[in-house]
């Protein structure tokens, strides 16, 4: 006998629907990670001697997160219970290189493209978000195909050694503009030591914009 569900306001009741194994599965696995899913990942489910594809319901679920191996016991719509095994595969959409990237370059959104990866071949240091890729400056050589540890890559540097900069100083309502000479290179927002030319004077000010550094009072 099928399952029914009440539907209020209509003073009838309606058969349930049957989903299929594979997203009744799915949505247990999405259930078991909790709030460790990641934003963008979805489960691939692999299952192995399926005797039945339409189910009402799971009524037991083991799944181990390190592998993906899961064992099931799925209700169907006659209240007979079927054991289901196989593996939910964690997967995430991942920006790649399609060609090497040498350091100091930007990476464009040209230079990417999404493939689908098993969220335990990434580690938890890869970039999975193409927003937090595009843009960036490469500090190490990035490998086509492969995910991109977030240590490879920093913001642009707008200020390297050497390049020539104004110093603004603003007080109150007072600014002031110096000029300077860059000590260190700095990415946007990042401290960056100068050499008032005026004084002579190394002191610590902020990148704002490609030559243009701010002290703060």
């Amino acid at each position: 006998m099928a399952a029914l569900v009440c539907c209020a306001g209509l003073g009838h009741v309606l058969p349930a629907q049957a989903a299929s194994v594979s997203d009744l599965v799915a949505e247990r696995a999405e259930q078991e990670f909790g709030a460790a899913m990641p934003q963008r990942g979805y489960f691939d489910i692999r299952m192995q001697d399926l005797a039945i594809d339409q189910g009402e319901y799971i009524r037991e679920f083991w799944i181990d997160q390190q592998t993906g191996k899961f064992i099931a016991n799925v209700v169907t719509e006659t209240a007979d219970v079927y054991r289901v095994w196989g593996a939910a595969v964690l997967t995430v959409p991942v920006p790649v290189p399609m060609e090497r990237k040498m350091p100091d370059e930007i990476v464009t959104e040209a230079d990417i493209r999404i493939v689908e990866m098993p969220w335990g071949r990434l580690g938890a240091f890869a970039i999975d978000d193409p927003e937090e890729l595009v843009g960036m400056q490469v500090r190490r050589m990035l490998v086509p195909g492969r995910p991109v540890p977030r240590h490879s890559v920093i913001p642009p540097i707008i200020i390297a050694r050497g390049d020539k900069v104004k110093i603004k100083l603003k007080h109150g309502a007072l600014q002031l503009v110096a000029k300077g000479r860059a000590v260190t290179d700095a990415h946007l927002g990042q401290d960056v030591r100068v050499v008032n030319l005026s004084s002579n004077k190394t002191i610590t000010a902020i990148a704002r914009q490609e030559g243009i550094v701010e002290v703060l009072q």
